[in-house]
């Protein structure tokens, strides 16, 4: 599937080309054509309700498939919480129940085996990346895998509130990380997954006695006190870009088609303040798609990140979206703003994402119905990413765990507000 992807991803960045040759403004309907528009809905942490009941869960899955969406990114890690039952966390005694739905079932190998029928490509979202809660297990249990600002502190604050981050560049951070994402991709069949702006650091931390260390060896200096240094934001993030590298290759030595989707802030925000790669990404071949979060509240605040050279590169390179907050609880959004944003991404080229489901049609101004109609008008024609003959997922053995209940999930985390 990813190289599948590639290659027409290759032939969509020809075609767009040759348009250009022609004097034609922007991509033609044939060059569109040439690869699926991504059409994406993430599944958060405020949509459990919805996917822990089986029969809600496929109800959902239908409507998207029938409303013509062809990917779905499901969250599997937030809050230090697992959402399927994970042997890694088990057996690193990060959580003490087995997250089951409200049948028993394994929420996560259901979910993948009905966007599977629906034709849906199911990308799980790996949403806290290297942060962590903190005053959750895995924080509590290992407090020397936590890196930390210049005057000590151990926290920051985001929107999921005040959380700690994972030293990014510790061998046994990555282990953890490496070991979670491929039992999502290994053992449950997925068709890949997807890190968001969190497989970062705020550019603050990294003044832990590991990372001193480890800079002083590789430069025979200490970090500089600047934490905004352009030598020492870049020796950061080239660290977890080589991370990135490495576990890319792991991900696709247990699964070569699956596909890494990467969904981060835009890259000035992303670079500078996150040491966030992602173009190194891109450019290295790491991600498979990208789908750049731009929460903008109006038109005029959206459409220049359309076309910064950073996103037309990608575009060229790999299945592209620019992604939409859909509304939230506190803030709905019009449908008329969706769709003006949903127009201005196609005519660059870019497919589209929504953050989150839950808002997609149930938390609007306008009726359910009203909304669920111009989505349907808007995905009018088929855009399928997944092939018929696609195989079936494996069978998933069951957590040694005890089910239990979990507690309330942490709400979902939009991007940062000082990135929007």
């Amino acid at each position: 599937m990813r190289r599948r992807l590639r290659l027409l991803a290759a032939l969509f960045a020809v075609l767009t080309w040759g348009v250009t040759l022609l004097g034609h403004g922007g991509p033609s309907a044939l060059a569109q054509q040439a690869a699926p528009e991504l059409r994406g809905v993430w599944l958060t942490a405020n949509d459990m309700p919805v996917l822990r009941d089986r029969e809600r869960m496929r109800a959902a899955v239908a409507d998207l498939a029938a409303l013509r969406f062809n990917t779905l990114y499901p969250v599997v890690w937030n809050g230090g919480i697992a959402y399927y039952p994970s042997q890694v966390v088990e057996d690193r005694q990060l959580q003490h129940f087995t997250y089951r739905g409200l049948q028993g079932q394994d929420v996560l190998g259901e979910l993948i085996a009905e966007g599977r029928r629906q034709g849906l490509l199911v990308i799980p979202w790996f949403e806290f990346g290297f942060m962590a809660p903190k005053d959750s297990a895995l924080a509590r249990r290992h407090p020397d895998w936590l890196t930390r600002q210049r005057d000590g502190g151990l926290t920051s604050i985001s929107a999921a509130g005040e959380v700690a981050w994972l030293n990014p560049f510790r061998p046994e951070v990555q282990q953890l990380i490496t070991d979670l994402v491929l039992e999502v991709v290994g053992r449950y069949g997925a068709d890949g997954i997807q890190f968001d702006d969190h497989m970062s650091l705020p550019r603050e931390f990294g003044y832990d006695p590991f990372t001193v260390a480890l800079y002083r060896r590789e430069t025979g200096k200490a970090p500089p006190a600047n934490p905004a240094d352009g030598a020492w934001v870049k020796w950061r993030a080239d660290k977890i870009t080589a991370f990135m590298d490495r576990l890319s290759k792991k991900v696709r030595a247990a699964n070569p088609d699956a596909v890494i989707s990467v969904s981060p802030n835009y890259y000035n925000f992303a670079y500078k303040l996150q040491l966030q790669d992602w173009l190194a990404w891109v450019r290295k071949g790491i991600a498979d798609e990208l789908l750049v979060q731009i929460y903008r509240p109006d038109l005029p605040s959206y459409l220049p990140h359309l076309v910064r050279p950073e996103v037309k590169e990608a575009r060229a390179k790999i299945p592209t979206a620019i992604a939409i907050m859909s509304g939230q609880r506190n803030r709905p959004t019009a449908i008329d703003l969706l769709e003006e944003k949903v127009r201005a991404n196609r005519a660059q080229g870019l497919g589209v994402a929504f953050f989150y489901f839950e808002s997609l049609w149930n938390l609007g101004p306008e009726s359910p119905d009203q909304r669920q109609a111009a989505l349907g008008r808007w995905f009018a024609a088929p855009a399928p990413r997944r092939s018929p003959a696609a195989p079936s997922v494996p069978q998933v053995q069951p957590s040694r765990g005890p089910a239990a209940a979990p507690p309330s999930p942490p709400p979902p985390l939009p991007t940062p507000a000082v990135g929007l």
